[in-house]
C-alpha cells in the first residue's frame, strides 16, 4: 500500500465541561486530549490500515509523550516526530457556545510545534512516501511553510501525489507568506478538499460547479467539497458524485473534517471508487463527532464499515 505523510502541529486540547462556560472565570475542564489537525489526520489514516507517518515536534513533557504514544498505539510512523527538551508541547483550550460555535486559546507558534524542521528523520520518512497531505492551518509560520514546501517537492520528485485541505480562516490569509504558500500548494495539488466556502478562496466563480471547473482546469484531478452533516460531493473530469452524511448525535465537532480527509485520501490512494471513498470518509467524519476529544471518535475500518451498515443517512449533498 502507498505511504501517506503529513507535517504540522501536535498539541493537546483541554476543554470546558459546560456549554457557555468562559475562560474569564474559573471553571471545570476536561483533558488533556491528543490533538493537532495533522496528528488527527495521520491517526485516522493509520487506524484504517494505511501506512502513515507524521513530521512534527513536541516538548519532552507529558503532553508530548501522550500524543506520541497515542499515534504509536494506532499504528502511525512516529520516527519523524522530534522531542525537544526545554520546549513545551502546543496547547489549545476550548469553550463551547450554545449555538455550537467554539472559542480557542492557543499556544502553537511559540511551542515546540514551531520548531518543526526537515531533519534526518523527516528526510528518511519522505524518502519512502508516496503522498503528502497539507493543511492550511498548519502553515502558521515561515518555518512551517518551508517544511511543507520541501516535503511537497520531495514527494513530487519521486512521482508522488499531494492532497490539500485549506481548512483556513480568512483572517489567516494576511499572515506573512500565507497567500503565496497557499497558491504554491494548490499548484502542486492532485486532491483538493475544501469545506464549503473555502472553495471560493481560490476561484473567481461564485457558484460551486463553476469554481470546481476552475480548480480542475488548473491541473487538480479530484475536488471533494465537504459539507459536514450534509455529506460531500466528489468532482473529477468524468463528472460529479454526491454522498449523503450520516445522522449522529454530535458531542464534539473538532477533528471531523480531518478524519473525513484522512479516510478519503487513504481510499483514493487504494484506487477506490468515489462512492466507496466518500462513504468511508463520511462514516469516519460522523463517528469523530460522537465523543469528546479530537481523536476519541477515531475508528478502525471494521468499526466504520459496521457503522455504515446500520447508520441513517440524509439527502445527498
Amino acid at each position: 500500500m502507498k505511504k501517506l505523510v503529513c507535517a504540522g502541529e501536535i498539541l493537546v486540547e483541554i476543554m470546558a465541561e459546560r456549554i457557555g462556560q468562559s475562560f474569564l472565570a474559573p471553571g471545570p475542564l476536561v483533558g488533556p486530549f491528543p490533538s493537532g489537525a495533522p496528528a488527527i489526520f495521520i491517526d485516522q489514516a493509520a487506524r484504517l490500515g494505511q501506512p502513515a507517518g507524521l513530521i512534527a515536534a513536541v516538548g519532552d513533557d507529558d503532553f508530548g509523550h501522550l500524543n506520541i504514544e497515542r499515534l504509536r498505539a494506532d499504528g502511525a510512523d512516529i520516527s519523524a516526530i522530534k522531542v525537544h527538551r526545554g520546549a513545551a508541547t502546543g496547547t489549545a483550550f476550548v469553550t463551547y457556545e450554545a449555538d455550537g460555535s467554539r472559542h480557542f486559546v492557543y499556544n502553537i507558534k511559540q511551542s515546540a510545534a514551531g520548531l518543526i524542521e526537515i531533519g534526518a528523520e523527516a528526510r528518511a520518512l519522505l524518502a519512502g512516501a508516496d503522498h503528502i497531505h497539507v493543511m492550511g492551518t498548519s502553515l502558521f509560520s515561515p518555518e512551517v511553510i518551508e517544511v511543507a514546501r520541501n516535503g511537497i517537492e520531495a514527494v513530487k520528485a519521486r512521482g508522488g501525489t499531494v492532497s490539500f485541505d485549506p481548512n483556513i480562516r480568512k483572517e489567516m490569509l494576511d499572515l506573512p507568506g500565507m497567500r503565496d504558500a497557499l497558491h504554491f500548494v494548490l499548484s502542486k495539488t492532485d486532491v483538493f478538499l475544501p469545506s464549503g466556502p473555502e472553495l471560493f478562496i481560490f476561484a473567481k466563480a461564485t457558484d460551486e460547479e463553476g469554481a470546481v471547473r476552475e480548480m480542475l482546469g488548473c491541473g487538480i484531478s479530484t475536488v471533494v467539497v465537504k459539507k459536514g452533516a450534509d455529506g460531500a460531493v466528489h468532482y473529477d473530469r468524468t463528472g460529479r458524485t454526491a454522498s449523503p452524511g450520516f445522522a449522529v448525535d454530535e458531542i464534539d465537532p473538532t477533528g471531523a473534517g480531518d478524519c473525513f480527509a484522512a479516510a478519503f485520501v487513504s481510499f483514493w490512494l487504494r484506487g477506490a471508487t468515489p462512492e466507496k471513498a466518500l462513504s468511508i470518509a463520511s462514516g469516519c467524519g460522523a463517528l469523530a463527532v460522537t465523543k469528546k476529544g479530537p481523536m476519541e471518535g477515531i475508528a478502525s475500518l471494521a468499526a466504520v464499515e459496521a457503522f455504515i451498515k446500520t447508520a441513517k443517512t440524509g439527502a445527498p449533498a
